[in-house]
This record gives structure tokens, C-alpha cells and sequence, in this order.
């Protein structure tokens, strides 16, 4: 693999509930479009790419006159997939990294490890049955699913906050934070895989 390539990725998934398109550079400036058809979730996803510096694209249709649960699911497993595949190999990259960011009242924290072991533990303390016209409990779904298709360990914690909306944007901003330095190139690993195994697998 050249240590020095391009880490982009374009994945398309379709279902007969959703249709999601989604493109993605690691290496950005921060750029996003996003319209999914759920304002809140165009939301995060702007502050997961402006707060990582991904160039991210996210186009969704998805069946949002039963609910928002396909949309929201299948965004997150697409983003997984974009995000795994965009590393490759996981040569030279950090790998584990932590972010914590606070948000007026609100303090969220963020552990990662991009380690092809899918595993995620959501702490939110969501207070409402709805952020955003979507389901709270859809929040952790998401953060689950993103995990599973990425292929690492995610760990999210709300330590406060009054206001579910400062408190999940303060989670994609610490996940932004963490996922950036963890997918960083580390000049002393040169184009080696981070790990004793000597492969990083999904």
C-alpha cells in the first residue's frame, strides 16, 4: 500500500426503505452536505465533519412516513462502512484516541480505538423522548450501528448537561475529535499496521 494515498471512499446503499449515498475523504477540510430529510441529523453529521475536518457527502431517501429509524440506521451503517473502507489497511494511523468537549452546560467524552473489533458502549442520558423529531433512543442506535460497519470500539459518555440538543452535539463533536486524531498518520509508524497481530481486520 503507498503511504501517501488518497483516503476517500464512496459507498451506496439501497433497501426497500432507504436509499443512502454516501462519499467521504479522511483527509479534508471540513466540507459537508448533508440532506438526509431529518434537519437534526444533517445537523450532526455537519458538526462529525466540520469538527474532524472530513470532507463529507450524505444524501438519504429513506421512508420517513413510517418513521426516522431506517434513515437514521442506514445512514449510520453507510458512514461506518465509508469510514472503515477509507483507511484500508490502517497503516501509519494513530489508531486510539479520546476527545472530551464541552457545550454550555453540557460535557460530553469520547474513547475510540480503530482496532476492526466492532464494539460500542453509549451512555447519553437523553432526558426527552424526541431530539430533533427523532426518536432519542435512536441516538445510541446510531452510534452502535456506525461502530459495527467501521469496524472499532467506541465508547461515549455525557458527564452533564441540561439540553439533550447540547448534549448530543457535543457528542459529535467529541466523536469528530477522536475519530480525526485516531485516523491521523503517525510519522514514527512510517506505513505500519498498528497492532502486535500485524493486521488490523474487519
Amino acid at each position: 500500500m503507498n503511504y501517501k494515498q488518497i483516503r476517500s471512499s464512496e459507498v451506496h446503499r439501497e433497501t426497500t426503505e432507504t436509499t443512502v449515498h454516501v462519499v467521504l475523504d479522511l483527509d479534508g477540510e471540513g466540507e459537508v452536505l448533508a440532506e438526509t430529510g431529518l434537519p437534526f441529523l444533517d445537523h450532526m453529521l455537519a458538526q462529525l465533519g466540520r469538527h474532524g475536518l472530513f470532507d463529507l457527502n450524505v444524501n438519504a431517501r429513506g421512508d420517513l412516513e413510517v418513521d426516522a429509524h431506517h434513515t437514521v440506521e442506514d445512514v449510520a451503517l453507510a458512514l461506518g462502512q465509508a469510514i472503515h473502507e477509507a483507511l484500508g489497511e490502517h497503516r501509519g494511523i494513530r489508531r486510539m484516541a479520546d476527545a472530551s468537549v464541552p457545550l454550555d452546560e453540557a460535557l460530553a467524552q469520547v474513547f475510540i480505538d480503530l482496532s476492526g473489533r466492532s464494539y460500542a458502549v453509549c451512555e447519553l442520558g437523553l432526558r426527552g423522548p424526541t431530539t430533533g423529531s427523532i426518536d432519542s433512543d435512536l441516538w445510541r442506535h446510531f452510534l452502535e450501528s456506525l461502530a459495527q460497519t467501521g469496524c472499532f470500539t467506541l465508547h461515549v459518555r455525557v458527564l452533564a448537561g441540561q439540553n439533550d440538543h447540547h448534549r448530543l452535539e457535543a457528542v459529535f463533536k467529541a466523536l469528530a475529535r477522536a475519530l480525526d486524531v485516531a485516523s491521523q498518520r503517525d510519522p514514527r509508524r512510517a506505513a505500519r499496521v498498528p497492532s502486535t497481530k500485524g493486521t488490523i481486520t474487519a
